[in-house]
């Protein structure tokens, strides 16, 4: 994995499947795909594979997660963008704050 693209994740519940490098204390401890996380995404676990048995990183350690981000795909990947430029055009929108003038 390229390190110059990766970014920080901090949402570890979101991060079922992707290819992950896992850090602590500045240096790459692993790579591997997320295969659960906790629900209030304070842990992760990384399969298992050809030389690492699976194995579960928490944050309270001081891991950190990075990921290369991938474009979006599937049926709704621009259903959010499409409907907010028709449905707020001229409007305030929900997504942006509103100074004032």
């Amino acid at each position: 994995m390229q390190h110059v693209s990766m970014h920080r994740h901090t949402q570890w519940e979101d991060l079922i499947g992707p290819l992950v490098e896992v850090h602590q204390h500045g240096q790459v401890v692993r790579s591997g795909i997320v295969d659960e996380a906790m629900p209030d995404g304070s842990a992760i676990w990384i399969t298992s594979d050809s030389s690492q048995p699976r194995r579960i990183y928490e944050k309270s350690e001081g891991f950190l997660i990075y990921v290369e981000p991938q474009p979006l795909t599937g049926a709704s990947t621009y259903r959010m963008t499409a409907e907010h430029l028709h449905l707020y055009a001229g409007k305030a929108s929900p997504l942006r704050p509103q100074w004032n003038r």
